[in-house]
């Protein structure tokens, strides 16, 4: 493959990703939502070497080079599609908090197999449709969850059948305003998974496929069974210990009849009010004065689109 054939002279691709919830209460694992909060990167192949740019969120990353996760997942799909180039110039502007449970390294991944497929030309698309760079996402982040949303937007349910990773991808209802309160200290994924049992009563698992059941149908019909829809009884109570100020503040909007959830791996909270008038009160809540943490609360939308490549020259 030649790259100057599909890379001319300095030419770059830009690729816009959104933040991502996992979980969402009971679907762990499988189910994601789309936030409208961007991580956008830019890309290029050089003759050698990896050039770094990083700003906003994981600015202390950019000293990384080769193992920074976009590049690790740009020489990915360079494997995959069967040739590697000499050097990569990357710029990262990143909005996504890392260490949140809102999908940072699911936003990595995306955007460097999306930008690494672009670059490749026709070549790319034909050794890695949607299909191949979902699994391949998969096996670099570990479970689908929050790639399937990042890459699709919107709600998506992500599944490990015969045929390997599949998503579907429903449309949330248009009244909902997803609200996402962050602490201060970041907690690593592989902590929170830690703390996981092997195996859970056969009650609680029968509990949560109903409730599982219901958080779909609240989310795409029904938003009045989000309350009851976004009881989760497999991961949140095992991880309440290692985060109590999440699980204090969630028990705080629950009992306020607003739905609410570890995001992801947490510590990170998100709430599901369908109103503006829910929205202030999940501000209020978690602002007040005897709460546990400092929560920066961001007021976000679903994002429908999923991952983009943006076209600078339609600008």
């Amino acid at each position: 493959m030649s790259w100057t054939a599909v890379s001319s002279a300095g030419e770059s691709v830009r690729v816009r990703v959104p933040a991502t919830s996992a979980n969402l209460g009971p679907g762990f694992d499988s189910f994601g939502l789309a936030l409208a909060l961007h991580d956008e990167v830019s890309a290029r192949i050089t003759p050698a070497g990896v050039k770094l740019q990083v700003t906003g969120e994981g600015a202390d990353t950019a000293q990384a080079g080769e193992q920074h996760l976009v590049i690790r997942a740009m020489r990915a799909a360079f494997d995959v599609i069967g040739s590697q180039p000499g050097g990569i110039w990357l710029s990262c502007q990143n909005k996504v908090p890392h260490g949140f449970g809102l999908g940072s390294s699911a936003a990595a991944i995306v955007a460097g197999l999306l930008s690494a497929r672009a670059l490749a030309g026709p070549a790319g698309f034909v050794a890695l449709p949607d299909s191949r760079l979902l699994a391949l996402a998969t096996e670099l982040e570990g479970h689908p969850d929050n790639v399937a949303a990042c890459m699709r937007g919107g709600l998506t349910i992500a599944w490990r059948g015969v045929g390997g990773i599949t998503a579907a991808r429903l449309e949330p209802v248009p009244e909902l305003r997803p609200v996402v309160c962050v602490p201060t200290t970041p907690l690593a994924t592989e902590a929170a998974r830690q703390v996981l049992p092997e195996t859970v009563p056969h009650a609680d698992a029968a509990a949560n496929s109903a409730r599982a059941a219901l958080l779909v149908t609240g989310l795409t019909s029904q938003p009045d069974l989000l309350l009851a829809g976004t009881e989760d009884f497999l991961h949140q109570s095992y991880r309440a210990d290692s985060m109590p100020a999440t699980a204090a503040l969630i028990a705080r909007l629950r009992a306020a009849e607003i739905a609410a959830v570890v995001s992801g791996a947490g510590p990170s909270v998100l709430a599901l009010p369908t109103d503006d008038l829910g929205a202030r009160a999940v501000a209020r809540l978690a602002g007040r004065p005897d709460r546990e943490a400092d929560w920066q609360v961001l007021q976000l939308s679903v994002d429908s689109s999923g991952a983009q490549l943006i076209d600078d020259s339609a600008v």
